[in-house]
């Protein structure tokens, strides 16, 4: 599946803010925990817990929240499907980064343990 030049500009505008909340009760309603989640969040951006709060004070787009992160040499290997797109096919950079996160999340809420999801770090 290819996206689209609207939906990945749709991606890029959309904030940080917005979907965290969502990615919060997605983990928490599985029983992984806000620090989890938070561990995913550092682990692929490098954002550390206050960094993070001040992306979404800021209601930082997803465009401004992947420039101003420091993105993991490990994140290529994050592969899969995710919202019907293989991540890895994935051609627009962020998009690819956004999907990144997506992935993480449910990883994270469908219970895998922290070492496969941080891809052995």
């Amino acid at each position: 599946m290819k996206s689209t030049p609207e939906h990945d500009a749709r991606i890029a505008n959309m904030t940080f803010a917005s979907v965290y909340p969502h990615y919060l009760t997605k983990v928490q309603k599985k029983g992984r925990t806000k620090e989890e989640l938070h561990q995913v969040i550092t682990w692929l951006t490098g954002f550390d817990d206050a960094q993070l709060q001040k992306q979404i004070d800021e209601k930082a787009t997803f465009a401004d929240f992947f420039e101003r992160s420091k993105l993991n040499p490990n994140a290529h290997h994050i592969t899969g499907v995710i919202c019907g797109y293989r991540v890895e096919d994935i051609e627009n950079p962020l998009t690819k980064q956004v999907r990144y996160l997506d992935k993480l999340v449910d990883e994270l809420a469908k219970g895998k343990k922290m070492e496969k999801i941080l891809r052995g770090s």
